[in-house]
């Protein structure tokens, strides 16, 4: 004898809602699950901020910053997506990588957010490599124009 499965009322890493069996209105929770996978699946946000912009784009997504006010209160490093003329918004897990397009930078999830520093440029010593400096200045510029590393600052 096989036993039901039992499925809670989000899927467990998203929180996208799911459909039951007799359910009022699926066509809400369906439309809202698929405007939250449209908003994330390109796994970029358009800035870091910690309060909503004035007039954002249906579809629009952000990087809650720390210390969020206004509408954004409490939601703190969330993703925060506009749908349907209002904001949603997800708990990022462990792992999530995003693309912040003003930033320019690569962030990852890891109980905060966090981007890679270029490191310092080498400098001084008794026995100075041209070329190898030259290779390492060219190493951060390529990963910096990729995003991967960020110039000292705040996110």
């Amino acid at each position: 004898m096989t036993q039901s499965i039992s499925f809670p009322s989000t899927t467990p890493k998203l929180s996208l809602p799911l459909l039951f069996p007799g359910q009022a209105q699926k066509e809400v929770f369906l439309n809202q699950a698929f405007a939250m996978v449209d908003a994330l699946l390109p796994r970029t946000v358009a800035a870091s901020l910690n309060s909503p912009p004035a007039n954002p784009a249906e579809g629009a997504c952000y990087r809650v910053a720390q210390a969020a006010a206004g509408e954004w209160a409490g939601h703190d490093d969330s993703i925060a997506m506009r749908i349907g003329g209002a904001w949603q918004f997800v708990v990022p897990v462990e792992g999530l990588t995003l693309y912040d397009v003003e930033a320019g930078s690569v962030l990852v999830y890891d109980n905060q957010w966090l981007f890679a520093e270029t490191p310092a440029a080498p400098h001084g010593g008794n026995v100075i490599d041209l070329e190898v400096r030259q290779s390492l200045a060219d190493l951060f510029n390529a990963l910096e124009t990729l995003g991967i590393l960020r110039g000292a600052g705040t996110i």
